[in-house]
């Protein structure tokens, strides 16, 4: 008889659960669709164990549904999702998964800010649309990035990634973060500056920051207008870390020139966002670490963080290691 029972929110790619189901019981939603706060209510009943996905909301009433998780382990680097602190008052260990998706994410933003830069959507409507009848000097002019300045908000693996592919554009680039990243500075030969400098003098900020509450709305009305009217800004990071509504304001008012978005506020993004009326913005589903491998990867850590919490072993990425202080865990 196998010991643990743990619910898994969606069907992982790959074949991960092969592994968790030698020693669990798996409750695996089947359906391509997520599942109701009630359905995961209900199904996390007397689980040892949550995988989740950045969409499910895990709060302290459906970790005491289980009446017994031990770990939740989220499908994803970014953990917003979770209320960690009630996770933690009630001994539950908080993993996610980090590493494996930088490099991914990272070609994300850079795709964000080519195709931005290029205006490379906005050309393929107009050729799809049969509009295009001549060449021109002036047709679909965008802007330059090799020789340009790089701004990066966020110096962690992500954006120390995204400044990496920056040197092959032979780009300066300017960064701003709570933590100054010394080591990045000399193995990339980046600068480290204020925020309003970093927006003043950039010609492509990239935003890569937690969204916790201090980084909520980071880049709202005062921000925008710090930078420069010919500025393009790419946001792979969590989308309340940007006032969607004033980003708006400054894309309509033509205040910066673009924006490219793999986050939003509200996702699935609503259709009435008045965003999707604007051609300088590039708007793509939330696929930063969309890509076979990494999606195969982040469900082998995810699982990998799961049995090593059921079995009392530390996971290889716990977020809550306060934890570690006072439940004695095996390395």
């Amino acid at each position: 008889m196998k010991r643990f029972r743990v619910l898994v929110t969606r069907q992982p790619l790959g074949n991960s659960l092969d592994r968790l189901e030698k020693i669990a019981e798996v409750r695996l939603n089947r359906e391509d669709r997520p599942m109701t706060m009630e359905e995961i209510l209900e199904g996390v009943k007397d689980c040892d164990g949550l995988i989740s996905l950045p969409y499910d909301r895990v709060d302290g009433e459906l970790m005491d549904a289980s009446g017994r998780l031990k770990v939740i382990s989220n499908h994803a680097v970014g953990y917003d999702n979770i209320d960690v602190e009630a996770a933690t008052k009630r001994g539950i260990m908080v993993t996610n998964t980090p590493d494996v998706l930088t490099e991914t994410t990272a070609d994300l933003a850079w795709a964000l800010i080519l195709a931005t830069a290029r205006r490379l959507t906005e050309a393929e409507r107009y050729l799809r649309d049969g509009r295009w009848e001549s060449w021109s000097p002036s047709l679909l002019v965008g802007t330059d990035v090799h020789g340009r300045v790089l701004g990066i908000l966020g110096m962690g693996r992500i954006g120390a990634a995204v400044a990496r592919r920056a040197q092959g554009f032979r780009m300066k680039v300017l960064y701003s973060d709570v933590f100054r990243n010394e080591k990045a500075e000399k193995e990339l030969g980046i600068e480290y500056a204020d925020l309003k400098r970093v927006l003043k003098e950039s010609d492509f900020v990239s935003v890569h920051v937690p969204l916790m509450p201090s980084t909520h709305h980071f880049i709202g009305e005062r921000e925008l207008n710090q930078m420069k009217r010919s500025a393009i800004i790419v946001n792979t990071s969590r989308g309340p870390v940007v006032d969607e509504m004033a980003l708006y304001r400054a894309l309509n008012e033509r205040r910066i020139a673009g924006a490219g978005l793999d986050v939003f506020e509200s996702e699935p993004i609503d259709q009435e966002n008045p965003l999707l009326r604007l051609d300088n913005v590039v708007l793509v589903p939330h696929i930063g670490s969309a890509s076979r491998d990494t999606r195969i990867a982040m469900g082998d850590l995810a699982v990998e963080n799961m049995m090593a919490a059921l079995r009392g072993r530390i996971p290889p990425s716990l977020v809550n290691r306060e934890l570690l202080k006072t439940k004695p865990l095996s390395g």
